[in-house]
């Protein structure tokens, strides 16, 4: 009989039973419900009233429900396939009869139809038939669903489908573990098995859950217990964990071999059911991330609601996620400003699947930020109160080889935007630079740190030794309503210009992985996090202001990649190997972010702080902009660069051509030289 039955499974096992057999199965179960409901009402005493109304109240009984089924579609899923999702359209199915049948109850009544009248389902009845159909039919789905995936694996293992199965531990004892250990259990070729769980609270420890043991992390990842029980894989499944507690159980496991899993977030679960085929490798991001800083959230959105905002290089990893936060406190209008084609058209399609509400806010502007006429065309249009400035180019070593482009972009553009904004009067304009602009040692970072320099200077300052009448004829009057701040920080989590999407095709294709020396290091973050951060900085600062935050510690970047190797399955040095390279054109060894005590000052949040650095004087900044843009395009790079070191003294090329002009420039003034440069 097991065999016939697993024979039957294995033949219908990719078909689907009709869903109009479902409605039927499930009325006959309703007909049988109720006759259960009555007799239960009636202590199984079936009298010869009761008999004789029977069949016509069951009928009519069965049609109410058939109609509820009908509105909830609770017939509709695929029975095999149960999760929470279909269990609620089949409850909803319930309580749509249930209404209906009281709802008509109460009508016959008023209209004082005989006590016999099959309209007149008994109120107990109908109440033991709404717990019982509840029961029955959301239980039966279970059932079939359970009884199926056992057939098939089965059938499976008989065949010989199933194949070796790696033993595995769940690290988490809560919903989602048991969830998880259920889905695994009934997958026919989830290909592990579990055999116990571990979890940080003491309370769960040296128990049993579903048969397994639950241990303490230590005492499995601080022992040869994976060894011992040929452990290979770990998965993931606490929902909300600390990200540093994450990432130290992460690395324990790599350190110990085993490859390490994660199961989704639940409301990313099939119909409210967690698949195995979701199961996901860990990404290196979930090492390296750590635990989000929590910021001002009101006072942004106060700033920002019903407001007009516009976000420049809005294609970008930063300027999207600036977009996206912005989005959901509601401006007047968002218009969203890049050149690149194909990825602000995918920004478009991406964006246009936020809610109907959020649509009308945007508006996808084409725009070269060098192009004078087009940006005034947009704030003559717009009249933007607000503007994220984050379009810049940024790769390193294709600046150091491009420098006219770099600074006619990253200086000039931003020049020209801080410009336009004092002349329509913006509130604020925020521009994202970079912690290659500190202590710069290529053209892209100082190139950033001009386009600071400028910015801030347009900012009044106490100290400037410009006369005030001669700033009010530098400056607009709307200078002293427009407010200027920078934000700086490090390589952001998957953005186009991190080494991770390199490093991960690199592993792709079979390697090597190339790092271009062993001690380099960097500070990462995640996109959320630094959007944040910009908003934040656009929201509190007063005008002048250049805020840093707390980063955490550098990431050896050769680390990176021995932990991305590991976290492929692979070995280093015999799966793939790892080469130095050598620096590139530009490159630092240590990236800076002025973290000191001695550079910084506090700010409201205890992650935020605000650098201290040379403000320069507006009339020397406006002189020194005239000769560079002079020299711009009309005299080789060398003779750009070297004036770009005369405007940033702490400007020292390095492992680049440019290191010829930096031979006794600081000589007699060294020290005068690099006085200004611990603030960048």
């Amino acid at each position: 009989m097991d065999d016939f039955l697993t024979r039957l499974t294995q033949r219908f096992a990719n078909r689907f039973v009709s869903r109009w057999l479902v409605l039927a199965i499930d009325l006959l179960l309703v007909f049988c419900c109720y006759v259960l409901a009555l007799l239960t009402r009636l202590n199984f005493s079936l009298d010869e009233f009761a008999a004789q109304f029977l069949m016509e109240r069951a009928l009519w009984v069965t049609t109410v429900y058939g109609i509820g089924f009908l509105l909830a579609q609770s017939f509709s899923g695929v029975v095999r396939h149960t999760g929470l999702h279909d269990a609620i359209k089949v409850f909803r199915g319930v309580v749509w009869a249930t209404a209906i049948l009281l709802i008509v109850r109460w009508t016959a009544e008023r209209l004082k139809l005989p006590q016999q009248h099959f309209l007149l389902v008994f109120h107990s009845t109908i109440a033991i038939l709404f717990a019982l159909t509840t029961l029955v039919l959301i239980g039966s789905r279970f059932v079939f669903k359970l009884v199926y995936h056992q057939l098939v694996r089965g059938r499976a293992a008989q065949m010989g489908i199933l194949g070796d199965r790696q033993n595995a531990i769940i690290y988490g004892a809560g919903d989602a573990g048991v969830i998880a250990r259920n889905g695994i259990s009934a997958d026919k070729a989830s290909g592990y098995r579990v055999i116990a769980f571990m979890d940080d609270e003491p309370g769960k420890q040296n128990r049993r859950l579903q048969g397994l043991r639950v241990y303490a992390p230590s005492a499995i990842l601080e022992s040869d217990f994976a060894l011992e029980n040929g452990v290979s894989v770990v998965i993931l499944a606490i929902q909300n964990i600390d990200a540093e507690r994450k990432a130290a159980i992460i690395e324990r496991c790599l350190e110990k071999g085993l490859q390490v899993k994660s199961i989704p977030p639940v409301e990313r679960w099939i119909n409210g059911e967690f698949s195995t085929r979701q199961l996901r490798p860990v990404r290196i991001e979930d090492v390296l991330q750590r635990q989000e800083i929590r910021l001002d959230n009101d006072r942004v959105r106060d700033a920002l609601t019903d407001r007009v905002v516009m976000v420049t290089g809005a294609a970008g990893m930063i300027g999207s996620g600036l977009a996206n936060q912005i989005l959901h406190y509601k401006p007047a209008r968002l218009i969203l400003v890049d050149q690149a084609e194909t990825p602000m058209y995918e920004l478009e399609q991406e964006m246009r699947k936020l809610p109907a509400a959020l649509q009308p806010a945007m508006f996808f502007a084409m725009g070269d930020i060098r192009n004078e006429r087009r940006m005034r065309t947009l704030f003559e249009r717009f009249r933007p109160h607000y503007v994220f400035h984050a379009a810049a180019y940024k790769h390193v070593p294709l600046m150091e080889a491009n420098v006219h482009e770099a600074v006619h972009v990253n200086v000039f553009g931003t020049q020209q935007l801080a410009d336009l904004s004092l002349e329509y009067g913006v509130d604020r304009f925020v521009m994202v630079s970079t912690d290659k602009a500190v202590n710069p040692t290529n053209v892209m970072g100082a190139s950033k740190r001009l386009a600071e320099i400028y910015t801030q200077s347009l900012s009044p300052d106490p100290n400037d030794s410009l006369r005030p009448e001669a700033r009010a004829e530098a400056l607009s009057d709307d200078a002293a309503s427009t407010k200027f701040i920078t934000t700086r920080f490090g390589n952001v989590l998957g953005s186009n210009g991190s080494v991770l999407p390199l490093f991960r095709k690199q592993i792709a294709d079979g390697g090597p992985i190339t790092v271009t020396h062993p001690d380099i290091t960097r500070y990462f973050m995640t996109i959320p996090e630094a959007c944040s951060l910009v908003l934040e900085a656009g929201v509190m600062g007063t005008g002048g202001e250049i805020f840093v935050f707390d980063m955490g510690k550098s990431v050896r970047i050769v680390d990176v990649a021995r932990k991305m190797i590991q976290l492929s399955g692979l070995e280093v040095d015999k799966d793939i190997r790892i080469e130095f390279t050598g620096l590139r054109p530009g490159e630092k060894l240590y990236e800076e972010l002025l973290a000191s005590s001695e550079n910084t000052l506090p700010t409201h949040h205890p992650k935020i702080m605000r650098a201290q650095v040379r403000r320069y004087p507006l009339g020397e900044v406006g002189a020194n902009m005239k000769e560079l843009k002079r020299l711009l395009f009309a005299t080789d790079e060398a003779t750009v660069v070297a004036r770009m070191k005369v405007m940033v003294p702490e400007f020292v090329s390095n492992n680049s051509p440019f290191e010829a002009l930096d031979k006794n420039r600081f000589a007699g003034s060294t020290a005068k030289g690099h006085g200004v440069a611990g603030g960048g």
